[in-house]
C-alpha cells in the first residue's frame, strides 16, 4: 500500500521521484488554444503519438520514394519480413512466445478469423458465452457467427452478467453458467479488461474453468494489452486478441494483434481462412505451388502487410521495450492509486469509483460513477482542459498512463472535478 498524502506539493514530489517521468517528454501532448497542455486522459481510447513516430514512419516513405517495390528487401528494413521485427517485442507485451503473437488486420476481423478456427459448433454444444457487458463489438461479431452457423443470434450467447445493485463480475456465477450449460458452450470470449467497469480478469481461471467442461477459450484484450500483465501463453488460453491504437500508441485505426496458444502451432487440421501470407516464407513466391502452411500464429495471415502502420507500431515497442513493461506496471499502480485516493477525498456522495479497489484486478483506468449526472458534467471537464470520455448513462472513463501521465495530472484532473461538483 502506498501512503499518499493530499495536496499540489506531494503531487509534484511524486513526480521529482518517478524513474519514468522523462518519458512524458517523448509524446506529443495536446494542448488548448493557449498552448497549455491539455490534461489527457483518454489512452483507454487512443493512445498519444511518441515524438519518434514520424522518424519511423518517415523512413519507409523514403525508401518507397527511393526504392520503389525493391523496399520489400532492400528498405532499411525490409518489408517483406517486416512483421517478424515486431513480434518479440509485442511478445513481451502481452506475455506471450514469438511464435505465438502475430501483428495483422485490425481487431475485430481478427476476432472473426479466431473463431473460423476456434468457434468450432455442433448441433448439441454451439452456445457461445460473453460478459453481459461486453464491448458492442465482440456481442456484434458473436451474434453474426451464431448466424452464419445457422444458430439464432440470441439463443445462443449466454450472458456472464453482474448481479442486481452490482457492476462487477463475480467468479462464482460464472462457475454456476458453466455447471448448469457448460456441455452447451462452444466457446467462451471474455473482454480481458472490461471497457467499461475496468475491471481485469483472471485469464487463467477463467481458461481452466472453460476447460475443464470441454469449451475452447478467448480474450479481446484491447483494453488489457499495453495495460496490465496479460501472461498470454501461461493463461493456457486458444486465442486472444487486441487492437494497438489504445495503450500502445499506434495510430486512430492502426492494425491489431493476435495470440494462438503454441499447442495449436502445427495443427494443420484446425479450419482456418487462408491468403498468400499465411503460406510457406520460402516458397511463397513460386505463385503455383499448393499451399503450405506456416507454424504458429503467422499461419492466420492472409495478405502482405501495410507497412507504414506497422512503422508506428514498431516505434511504440521500441519504447516499451526501453522503458521496461515491470516498469510501466509499477508506475501504473502507483498513479492509479494515487488517482483513486484523491478522488476518495472528495467526500462526494454522488461519486462512486465502480473500478475494482484492488490494483492487481484493474489497469490503469478508472471508471467514475457520477449519481444523477448527464453529458454536460463531462462537457464542462472538456471546457476546463480535461481529456477524457463519457459512457452512458453515468460513467466518466479516466486512464492515467504511466508513459506520459503525470501525479500532478491527476491532481489537477482532481480538482477541477471538484470545483465543477462544487458549483
Amino acid at each position: 500500500m502506498f501512503d499518499f498524502k493530499s495536496g499540489l506539493d506531494f503531487a509534484k514530489e511524486l513526480d521529482q521521484n518517478d524513474i519514468l517521468t522523462s518519458y512524458r517528454n517523448q509524446f506529443h501532448i495536446p494542448k488548448d488554444k493557449h498552448g497549455n497542455d491539455l490534461i489527457y486522459l483518454c489512452g483507454n481510447s487512443l493512445g498519444l503519438q511518441p515524438k519518434i513516430t514520424k522518424t519511423y514512419v518517415d523512413q519507409e516513405l523514403e525508401d518507397w520514394a527511393n526504392l520503389g517495390v525493391e523496399g520489400h528487401t532492400e528498405a532499411k528494413h525490409p518489408w517483406l519480413p517486416y512483421h517478424e521485427f515486431l513480434a518479440e517485442s509485442m511478445a513481451k507485451v502481452v506475455g506471450a512466445k514469438p511464435i505465438e503473437v502475430v501483428v495483422m488486420n485490425t481487431l475485430t476481423a481478427n476476432l472473426h478469423f479466431m473463431m473460423v478456427s476456434f468457434y468450432q459448433p455442433t448441433p448439441t454444444r454451439y452456445k457461445i458465452l460473453i460478459e453481459a457487458d461486453a464491448f458492442p463489438s465482440d456481442k456484434y461479431a458473436v451474434e453474426s457467427q451464431l448466424r452464419h452457423h445457422g444458430y439464432d443470434d440470441k439463443e445462443g450467447v449466454i450472458l456472464w452478467k453482474a448481479r442486481e445493485g452490482e457492476e462487477l463480475l463475480r467468479y462464482e456465477d460464472l462457475e454456476a453458467i458453466l455447471e448448469k450449460n457448460g456441455n452447451e458452450i462452444a466457446l467462451i470470449m471474455i473482454g480481458g479488461v472490461n471497457y467499461y467497469t475496468g475491471q481485469y480478469f483472471d485469464l487463467k481461471r477463467i481458461t481452466q474453468l472453460g476447460q475443464n467442461y470441454g469449451c475452447k477459450v478467448g480474450f479481446d484484450c484491447a483494453h488489457g494489452a499495453g495495460n496490465v500483465p496479460l501472461n498470454l501463453h501461461d493463461s493456457g488460453a486458444d486465442f486472444a486478441v487486441w487492437c494497438t491504437y489504445k495503450y500502445l500508441n499506434s495510430g486512430p485505426g492502426s492494425l491489431a494483434g493476435a495470440f494462438v496458444h503454441e499447442r495449436h502451432a502445427y495443427n494443420k487440421n484446425l479450419n482456418r481462412f487462408t491468403g498468400w501470407w499465411s503460406h510457406n516464407k520460402q516458397t511463397r513466391f513460386n505463385m503455383r505451388d499448393e499451399f503450405d502452411q506456416l507454424p504458429g500464429a503467422e499461419g492466420w495471415q492472409l495478405s502482405n502487410p501495410p507497412i507504414l502502420s506497422m512503422a508506428a507500431i514498431r516505434a511504440s515497442l521500441d519504447l516499451f521495450n526501453d522503458v521496461g513493461f515491470e516498469n510501466l506496471i509499477e508506475k501504473s499502480k502507483k498513479l492509479t492509486g494515487y488517482f483513486e485516493f484523491l478522488i476518495n477525498e472528495l467526500n462526494n456522495e454522488h461519486i462512486k469509483i465502480i473500478t475494482p479497489k484492488n490494483s492487481n484486478q484493474r489497469g490503469c483506468q478508472l471508471s467514475i460513477q457520477v449519481k444523477n449526472a448527464d453529458k454536460t458534467l463531462h462537457k464542462k471537464l472538456t471546457e476546463a482542459g480535461i481529456i477524457c470520455d463519457w459512457r452512458e448513462p453515468d460513467v466518466i472513463r479516466c486512464a492515467p498512463v504511466p508513459l506520459y501521465n503525470s501525479f500532478e495530472d491527476v491532481y489537477r484532473m482532481v480538482e477541477i472535478l471538484k470545483g465543477i461538483l462544487n458549483e
